[in-house]
């Protein structure tokens, strides 16, 4: 059974820098990434990643966020710095793997003075 266990959200000021990290089991997986839902929008992309190492990011957080994997652990990481209040959402670890795509339950970031 797959299960992705997200961890790391939290309120920080505008300027700051957060980790998110997203352990998961139950399989391996080909991408694994990030998305995020601010209230009244919807879910997009923030940034994803091979198991080879390719990455793929969304142009709003270029330069300030970088996503990175490990496969040993089968975990994936979000280092998000210079944060700004429209970074604020619920944050989504996202896992494709052969027989799907499977959700985190999701982590909440709000960047707030």
């Amino acid at each position: 059974q797959v299960q992705l266990v997200e961890s790391g959200g939290g309120l920080v000021q505008p300027g700051g820098s957060l980790t998110l990290s997203c352990a998961a089991s139950g399989s391996r997986f080909s991408a694994m990434g990030w998305y995020r839902q601010a209230p009244g929008k919807q879910r997009e992309l923030v940034a994803s990643i091979t198991n080879g190492g390719r990455t793929n990011y969304a142009m709003s957080v270029k330069g300030r966020f970088t996503i990175s994997r490990d496969n040993a652990k089968n975990t994936v990481y979000l280092q998000m710095n210079s944060l700004k209040p429209e970074d604020t959402a619920v944050y989504y670890c996202n896992a494709v793997n052969v027989f799907g795509t499977y959700w985190g339950p999701g982590t909440q970031v709000t960047v707030s003075s």
